[in-house]
């Protein structure tokens, strides 16, 4: 007999699914049963991902939606709603890097448009899963980075900002809402086997030379470590967490 998975008849919504971090959480609610709604912008690999999820047994659908718009935020609760009959837990991974330059220097409109994704897509996207989830209990998990509230970087004002933000967001939002039966928290990694870890120009064996002194364990974290934490904290595992930002970065701000 089937040995049952920990979100087994659980439905999930992942944002920012066609991401490093994204597509691991997706894949990894997938194969510990859930049915998973797979947000993203980019139609194509949004439909690559359903496919992988599919052929390893699991049930998945694309939906494209742009966070930073309201109505398409609802929109997304609301396929995943229609689609598999409720939303359980669900994980605001959606997230863009910007580009660096000190702040005098800095782009107002890369300023807009990476505080627009990052923190106001975190926002809409909570406003309206825990607006469904508040009838019946749920679980929501905001991707921020160990680069913000934990972490300084030259030259990364806005995203620094924004997930600076997301983490006291995701603060309120569970003091708001733990009445309501939804529990809210983060996780924060730090440098991810990604190409946002990566310079312009450099290979990967130079980023991880690079890295390998910045990063007290060594190595930078597979994504798949990022989405076990991300799975822990929307699991009953951990029901009297409440409010935390979970960070995992091998020791860097430790």
């Amino acid at each position: 007999m089937e040995l049952m998975k920990r979100f087994d008849g659980k439905v999930a919504l992942v944002t920012g699914a066609t991401g490093v971090v994204g597509g691991a959480v997706a894949r990894a609610y997938a194969k510990e049963g859930a049915a998973v709604l797979a947000v993203g912008r980019d139609n194509a690999r949004l439909g690559a991902l359903v496919k992988e999820i599919e052929d390893d047994g699991g049930r998945a659908s694309a939906f494209a939606a742009d966070v930073t718009r309201s109505s398409e935020a609802a929109a997304m609760v609301a396929a995943a709603v229609s689609r598999y009959g409720g939303l359980d837990v669900a994980c605001n991974a959606a997230g863009i890097f910007g580009m660096l330059a000190p702040v005098a220097d800095y782009d107002e409109d890369v300023w807009d448009d990476v505080l627009a994704v990052n923190l106001k897509g975190v926002f809409l996207s909570m406003k309206h899963e825990i607006a469904h989830m508040r009838a019946h209990g749920g679980a929501v998990v905001n991707v921020a980075s160990n680069l913000g509230a934990h972490w300084r970087l030259p030259g990364a004002a806005a995203y620094a900002a924004s997930k600076a933000a997301v983490s006291h967001l995701t603060r309120t939002a569970a003091r708001d809402h733990i009445a309501d039966g939804v529990r809210v928290n983060a996780v924060s990694p730090g440098p991810i086997d990604s190409p946002m870890a990566t310079r312009p120009g450099e290979t990967r064996e130079e980023r991880d030379e690079r890295l390998r002194g910045a990063l007290p364990i060594g190595r930078v974290a597979a994504p798949e470590e990022i989405a076990a934490a991300v799975l822990w904290l929307s699991s009953p595992e951990s029901s009297f967490v409440v409010g935390q930002d979970h960070v995992i970065d091998g020791g860097a701000t430790a």
